[in-house]
């Protein structure tokens, strides 16, 4: 019988996972801000974002059965990979077009 995760348990990764960012994030918006009350707002907003889309990928994954060695068909994973590698180049490329 195949274990799934509770939602509690998606949610409280998500919190955990969140803080340790706000830990690294915080601080560092401090330098650049110069304030601490710009920097705690650009985390908490950064954060709480995050959480929610972490959540969601979190359960999405949850329901895909690939990786976990009960399925032989990569084929989608492997195109939905490399759209996804090519997405992300093409953001790179697109936000330095006006340096190069």
């Amino acid at each position: 019988m195949k274990k799934v995760d509770l939602c509690i348990r998606s949610w409280t990764k998500s919190f955990t996972w969140r803080f340790i960012g706000i830990i690294i994030l915080l601080p560092l918006t401090y330098i650049f801000t110069g304030t601490w009350e710009g920097a705690a707002k650009i985390t908490l907003i950064f954060h709480i974002i995050r959480m929610v889309l972490y959540y969601i990928h979190e359960r999405l994954w949850e329901r895909i059965s690939w990786g976990r060695g009960d399925n032989n068909n990569r084929l989608p994973f492997y195109i939905f990979l490399i759209v996804l590698i090519i997405s992300f180049l093409l953001i790179i490329i697109y936000s330095f077009r006006d340096t190069i």
